[in-house]
């Protein structure tokens, strides 16, 4: 779970890399090519906080699950 915050940037990272590849792509139907910028990275920004937020809640959730499949 340490880790999270890192996959998520790297996702976004690769999901903004694949975006500007379509920008240097000469294809007239590319669509809202800015529009789809600020969508990822918003998206990218929005799930990486969810993920601060919410670490330590779901580290506790996890660390309990195997605690209980460990006593049984």
């Amino acid at each position: 779970m340490k880790h999270a915050p890192r996959l998520a940037l790297g996702l976004a990272v690769t999901a903004l890399a694949g975006v500007l590849g379509r920008l240097r792509a000469e294809d007239p139907d590319r669509g809202d090519v800015p529009g789809w910028v600020m969508l990822t990275l918003m998206s990218a920004v929005l799930v990486a906080g969810l993920l601060l937020v919410a670490q330590p809640a779901l580290e506790g959730l996890f660390q309990d699950a195997m605690a209980r499949v460990a006593q049984n």
